[in-house]
């Protein structure tokens, strides 16, 4: 499943030239995650009533051009891999009108307890949610 959601690049999304500065699109990468777990009925209040909390531990994002202030950004998110103890997202930032892409980037997310500690193994709800997806990308 593939989550797409529109962004509008404001001012204060850029620097000084009207260029997208570099921080806005981890703003909206999270975006993109929080909403695609949404989707799946994944609130994360909820989940932190569960004791679970989702932090990123690895990106790896690369940049290929540069958004402008007033222009319609898409963040697309899909899952690509679910292991006992991660789910890696594949996400990409592209113009809406264009189709240009702007980055592409991978993130880590594992489990942890409200404490910090990490889950030893991924919580059924999330495991049961991020697999019925992987199977219908098959």
């Amino acid at each position: 499943m593939k989550h797409t959601v529109e962004q509008k690049v404001y001012y204060s999304d850029t620097d000084s030239f009207g260029i997208v500065w570099h921080g806005s699109y981890l703003r909206w990468l999270e975006m993109g995650r929080v909403e695609y777990c949404e989707a799946l009925g994944l609130k994360m209040p909820d989940l932190e009533k569960q004791d679970i909390v989702l932090p990123v531990t690895n990106m790896n994002i690369r940049y290929k051009a540069s958004g402008k202030l007033n222009d319609i950004v898409i963040v697309e998110t899909e899952v690509k891999k679910i292991t006992p103890v991660t789910i890696i997202f594949e996400q990409t930032i592209r113009n809406k009108e264009s189709g240009k892409l702007f980055l592409q980037a991978e993130f880590e997310i594992v489990a942890v307890h409200n404490d910090g500690s990490l889950h030893r193994r991924m919580p059924e709800v999330l495991k049961n949610a991020f697999e019925k997806v992987l199977v219908c990308q098959d």
